[in-house]
């Protein structure tokens, strides 16, 4: 089905719906929960209808389909850096690091410290700072990227903290692939656990992100404290 402006109008007030009954069951607030809407493997206009139906907040998973779909999109004039924050939200390899620190405004996959050195070098010489988040393996299956633990984490933290271009503002994860929602909501209260006592410990760090929940499995998220959930599928549709 070929989406229209109607069609993702729906979706989008749907997910809202959604993530307000989450929050009122945990007792926070749904202004508190940022909605991104992830492009990947979405076409250029897909952006363009999110836009106009509200949306301001994007992720891309892969660098160089970024770069192609957003850069064409600028260049007609839809949108620009004002108007729309753009995250990476998938792998960031280091040969790929100069095209992310020209394009993204955040970096939600950082989960090694030689990673975010490459990126640091190459926002040096562009003369910007970019924020970045920690990613952290929390379902512990091995085709997934991140941090394998907490204090490997802290670790690479304490070391990415010296990289003056770089400002660390939170952490990501993906959630397990499983229809076991106890295990799934064990994934997130993890990183939440483990952001508290992040901002506990370093409290000269502005942390103000978890980003964790996804199109099936957002109202877990945000019932375990999620601040910025990632949406694809419950958006745009199927992904071809």
């Amino acid at each position: 089905m070929t989406l229209t402006l109607d069609i993702f109008k729906k979706n989008f007030q749907l997910i809202q719906q959604k993530i307000e009954e989450a929050a009122i069951r945990a007792g926070r607030k749904s202004q508190d929960i940022r909605i991104m809407a992830v492009t990947k493997s979405f076409p250029a206009e897909y952006i363009e209808i999110a836009c106009r139906g509200g949306i301001s907040l994007f992720g891309e998973n892969r660098v160089q389909e970024a770069v192609e779909k957003y850069g064409s999109l600028a260049g007609q004039g839809m949108h620009n850096q004002d108007d729309l924050e753009l995250h990476l939200v998938g792998h960031l390899q280091r040969n790929k690091a100069k095209k992310a620190a020209e394009t993204f405004c955040c970096v939600q996959s950082i989960d090694k410290p030689e990673t975010a050195i490459a990126l640091q070098r190459h926002c040096q010489s562009l003369r910007r700072q970019m924020d970045i988040l920690l990613e952290m393996n929390t379902s512990g299956e091995e085709s997934k990227y991140g941090f394998r633990n907490e204090d490997e984490l802290i670790s690479a933290l304490d070391s990415i903290m010296e990289l003056s271009c770089l400002r660390v503002r939170g952490l990501m994860t993906i959630g397990p692939f499983t229809q076991d929602t106890l295990r799934v909501s064990k994934a997130f209260a993890r990183l939440k656990g483990l952001y508290q006592r992040l901002k506990e410990c370093y409290p000269g760090l502005v942390l103000d992100t978890l980003s964790m929940g996804m199109s099936g499995d957002f109202e877990i998220a945000v019932e375990e404290g999620s601040t910025l959930v990632r949406i694809g599928t419950a958006l745009f549709g199927q992904r071809e």
